[in-house]
């Protein structure tokens, strides 16, 4: 089965999304795509979160970088995301005790919160005006998860300390939310929420500054490995020592050892007109981001100006719906009725990658050559300390980077041709039981 590109299928190239992320930034003018040859210490593919943090961090180390970008810096899932900087992994840690054992889960944690850290101190370090606030509340759209999340709330308090969290019931939820569609649920206030692509081009500045040799519209047609591996483009070629992997979704097969482990998955989001102070404060009277229980995850917050942004709905086929606010918009009116006859301004898809356990596919390819992917919509913190925990393997300090490499991570069935069929009926599934 003929797959399609997924660079160039749904999306202008060399273009942002028609968000209302990239209406809202003032992108910086294109870096100059590469051409001719070149030698460095190493050579980081992709120009999103785990790409740019891996290349800032490297640089700061005294190594000599290329960053290839084949579309745009934070032209993928780090710009176009719900924008949500969340504790821990996309897996609870209660399942992460029973998959590793509580002494890994205590290192999966730690991490997870420097994860947030790392996040918090880049933008203060490089003054990223991303527009960083706190909370996170995690709803529950059934009476029956109001439980689970309160249990997992008091499992991370017991088993390791964390004192962020406030256990929601069905009257604090509804008046914390402005909507019956929740029972209860958590807020977890030590999770953010911040402007994705301005993120995302705050780190592609600061890696600039530190050297990191950045070439945008350059898109990597092969890798050559070795003891000094050769990245090939449609116009040149660099001789490396190290290679760094950070393509995500958007990897489309270049590295079959990690396409075969990580499944791109389509999601989209709707902005609406500006709501005005009032009316955006009794939806989310707090400004927090908001993400439910159902399988196929509602998630929504403010923005800057007060519209709403509200995210759900997948697809799991190359292509994007013809009409994305048709997919979306019900979603939001089933949580949030008054707004039935709210204008939608924008709306948008972008590509995240899955794995089978839902956990970061970390991989060494090589002894030289280093992946990162799969952060399954949990990626903004993830992403930013995978790109460190590359940066330090590549230095020759790879404990905690193995830390996720020794987990394992299984193939999804159905090879390239079927994979994507078979995960769709799955998935219809589990979306079906949101509905029942």
């Amino acid at each position: 089965m003929r797959q399609l590109d997924l660079l160039t299928v749904n999306d202008t190239p060399g273009r942002h999304a028609p968000s209302w992320y990239a209406a809202s930034v003032a992108a910086p003018p294109p870096l100059p795509a590469f051409a001719g040859a070149a030698s460095a210490d190493v050579c980081v593919i992709g120009g999103g979160y785990t790409g740019l943090s891996a290349a800032l961090h490297l640089a700061e180390a005294g190594f000599d970088v290329v960053l290839l970008e084949a579309q745009r810096l934070g032209w993928g899932a780090s710009g176009r995301n719900g924008g949500q900087v969340g504790s821990g992994q996309r897996q609870d840690q209660s399942w992460i005790e029973k998959a590793v054992g509580i002494d890994l889960a205590r290192r999966f944690w730690s991490m997870a919160e420097e994860a947030k850290a790392l996040v918090r101190r880049r933008i203060e370090r490089h003054a990223i005006d991303c527009a960083l606030r706190p909370g996170v509340i995690h709803a529950a759209h059934r009476q029956s998860h109001v439980r689970a999340l309160h249990a997992d709330a008091e499992n991370l308090a017991r088993t390791y300390g964390y004192s962020e969290t406030e256990l929601l019931d069905c009257n604090a939820i509804r008046s914390a939310l402005g909507t019956k569609a929740y029972w209860g649920g958590v807020l977890d206030k030590g999770g953010a929420h911040l402007h994705p692509l301005a993120y995302a081009l705050g780190l592609g500045s600061a890696a600039g500054d530190a050297g990191v040799r950045i070439h945008e519209r350059s898109r990597v047609t092969a890798i050559h490995q070795g003891p000094r591996p050769q990245v090939e483009t449609a116009h040149g070629s660099v001789r490396v020592r190290h290679v760094v992997l950070a393509c995500n979704g958007y990897l489309c097969g270049l590295e079959p050892e990690v396409s075969s482990r990580v499944m791109p998955i389509n999601n989209f989001i709707i902005a609406t007109d500006p709501l005005g102070e009032d009316a955006a404060r009794a939806l989310i009277r707090d400004d927090v981001a908001v993400a439910d229980t159902r399988f196929v995850v509602n998630y929504f917050r403010l923005s800057e100006d007060r519209r709403l942004l509200f995210g759900g709905g997948e697809t799991y086929g190359y292509r994007f719906p013809g009409d994305i606010a048709a997919l979306v918009r019900p979603n939001m009116l089933r949580v949030y009725p008054q707004l039935a006859r709210t204008r939608i301004a924008y709306a948008w898809g972008g590509t995240l990658a899955i794995t089978v356990n839902r956990m970061p596919a970390l991989q060494r390819l090589a002894p030289n050559v280093y992946s990162a992917a799969g952060f399954s919509g949990h990626g903004v913190a993830l992403a930013t300390l995978s790109g460190k925990l590359m940066a330090e393997a590549v230095a020759g300090q790879a404990g905690r980077f193995d830390v996720f490499s020794k987990l394992p991570q299984a193939r999804f069935p159905g090879g390239g041709g079927l994979r994507a069929p078979l995960l769709a009926l799955a998935m219809s599934w589990y979306a079906l039981r949101d509905r029942l």
